[in-house]
């Protein structure tokens, strides 16, 4: 213990502009947009490099695992390839109204929090894949969330189990629209409130994503009513929605590249400003 009071006597000057230059670095970070979107943008390629080389590591450890159910996919491929009675179509994602195959950037998702209020993934797809903030991800199941950060080999996703999180979301059925966001409770569920009390609903309906977002293109699966709450003090519904997702277990996603989401926001503004 002496010898570390000796050492920081000795270099008291040193420890002090050493602390004095932390600080100003962060007053300087909180201060300038530019200077903090540089070192998000550091921060994303450095911590992408550290989670891949995880995530290789622990595909590496889990061969075994994964040749077992390479095995079983590959022989209910070959049973459906044979079976002539099977009609089972699989949705394309070129089918999606308004993308094109081009604008659907296939990423591996090679890190997921699911345990926190404000979740995020880290995907191993970046700037050099053309991928910009406010892009939508999803899955064959339905909806992952939203890039938020990028670098240039890599980008992070806000998830759709984050409390700041809000998404247009309807029931297919109905077109009735609502927010979709997430109380923090179960990595299972997500809320759609602000659904109005005329809308005519049942537990199981599907819910979908909404004609008035501009990072999703419309009717993508969310999941299916399982809870609905009724507010006597307004005219809306709250409701628990079961997602087709398993967001702790997730794999390869789609990023959706909409070309017309920034027409639609000038269009918008410009409607605003008049």
């Amino acid at each position: 213990m002496q010898q570390i009071f000796n050492f920081m006597y000795k270099n008291s000057n040193r420890l002090l502009f050493l602390l004095l230059l932390g600080i100003s670095l962060s007053l300087t970070i909180q201060s300038h947009s530019f200077h903090r979107s540089k070192i998000i943008s550091s921060a994303n390629f450095l911590s992408g490099g550290v989670y891949e080389r995880v995530n290789n590591l622990n595909e590496y450890l889990n061969l075994k695992t994964q040749n077992e159910a390479l095995a079983l996919e590959n022989a209910k491929l070959k049973s459906l390839l044979f079976s002539k009675k099977d009609t089972t179509a699989v949705k394309k994602l070129d089918s999606l109204k308004g993308v094109k195959p081009d604008d659907i950037v296939v990423s591996k998702v090679i890190h997921n929090s699911y345990n926190v209020y404000e979740n995020y993934l880290t995907l191993n797809s970046g700037e050099k894949d053309g991928i910009k903030p406010d892009m939508g991800v999803i899955n064959d199941l339905g909806i992952v969330g939203i890039i938020e950060n990028t670098s240039p080999k890599y980008s992070t996703v806000i998830s759709i189990l984050n409390k700041r999180t809000q998404i247009n979301a309807k029931i297919k059925k109905s077109n009735h629209f609502g927010s979709l966001n997430w109380n923090g409770k179960s990595t299972g569920f997500v809320q759609l409130t602000d659904l109005p009390r005329l809308a005519l609903i049942k537990i199981g309906d599907t819910i979908v994503t909404g004609g008035q977002s501009v990072i999703f293109p419309e009717n993508i699966n969310i999941g299916t009513i399982a809870k609905i709450y009724r507010d006597k003090q307004t005219n809306f519904y709250t409701l628990d929605i079961k997602l087709f997702n398993d967001m702790t277990n997730l794999g390869h996603v789609y990023i959706i590249k909409r070309k017309d989401r920034e027409e639609i926001i000038n269009l918008e503004k410009r409607k605003k400003d008049e």
